[in-house]
């Protein structure tokens, strides 16, 4: 009967031991957390809110409080959606667009809205409806990337209080139906046109004055060569006069050493140069010189060296 009660209390033990080790090991499991890098982990007590664990080793209350939401940190992007706007010269367009976010609150993002991803789109369409509002057609082609930058904006205010981070949102097409195309496509063709007008009426313009240049540069030219002609002109004659006073100093001075024999001289000088001048002259075909001129020039010379010998 003793061994029978030892082998009782034996195997009473035994159980216990394991109860307590299996109470353990949950125990453990319970309290001890390790979250991933990627996600927080929102724990509650007794149905309430008490803390987020971050990525790492955690130590909670076992039995007490329980992993309620595990969420992702990573950042998301909403599938692309079509909206359909009107622009402020009344076209409607259809808007592809995507938004890309993050958990930044994990809370707020559990406790204050059920669907995150309807909510960004639903706030996103209205904020992209009201961007476009203000753009022209042409504008808000070309303007994608300012639009962007606002919609990012004003999407981030809205989705703060879920505690949401707005990392970016793009406008990834403009879908534009085929009559404004056609549209599009005559304004093209017309600014085209005007375009080239334009230049041709340049270049037309740039002909002109560059021929009413080159027309003011000869006359510039031609000016310029009447001065320096005249400037020539007036200074042959005066170097002419220059001479011509000099010549007649010399003649008054030779008269006032010499007397009547230099007048003789002179006056005969101005004969022969005569004759010589009507001699070479181009309607001259016959000279007839008078024998009291033929006299005068063999006198000249006698009287030519009377001159020299009285001068010495």
């Amino acid at each position: 009967m003793n061994t029978s009660l030892l082998g009782f209390e034996l195997g009473l033990s035994s159980i216990i031991t394991i109860l307590i080790i299996v109470l353990a090991l949950i125990v453990v499991k319970k309290g001890v957390i390790v979250v991933p890098q990627s996600r927080n982990y929102v724990i509650e007590r007794f149905g309430k809110y008490t803390q987020t664990l971050s990525a790492g080793l955690h130590f909670i209350v076992p039995f007490l409080d329980n992993v309620a939401f595990k969420v992702s940190i990573l950042e998301r992007q909403l599938p692309e959606f079509n909206i359909s706007v009107i622009t402020r010269d009344n076209v409607e367009v259809q808007l592809e667009a995507t938004v890309f976010f993050r958990i930044v609150d994990t809370a707020a993002s559990v406790y204050r809205i059920a669907d995150i991803n309807q909510a960004i789109f639903t706030a996103a369409t209205s904020i992209v409806r009201s961007a476009a509002g203000k753009l022209e057609l042409d504008e808000l082609q070309s303007s994608r990337e300012s639009m962007n930058s606002e919609i990012a904006t004003n999407l981030q205010e809205a989705a703060e209080i879920w505690g949401i981070e707005i990392t970016r949102t793009e406008i990834t097409d403009v879908i534009v139906d085929e009559q404004t195309k056609a549209a599009q496509r005559q304004q093209l063709n017309a600014e085209r046109e005007r375009r080239a007008s334009i230049a041709r009426a340049e270049g037309e313009k740039r002909s002109v004055e560059l021929a009413a240049d080159a027309k003011l540069y000869e006359a510039q030219k031609e000016a310029d060569a009447i001065r320096v002609k005249a400037d020539a002109d007036a200074y042959s004659i005066e170097i002419e006069a220059k001479a011509n006073a000099e010549q007649t100093r010399l003649v008054a001075a030779a008269i006032a050493d010499n007397g009547q024999p230099a007048i003789n001289y002179e006056i005969m000088k101005r004969q022969v140069e005569a004759i010589g001048n009507m001699a070479s002259a181009n309607n001259s075909k016959t000279v007839i010189v008078p024998t009291d001129v033929t006299q005068t020039l063999g006198s000249l010379q006698v009287l030519l060296d009377s001159f020299s010998g009285d001068k010495k």
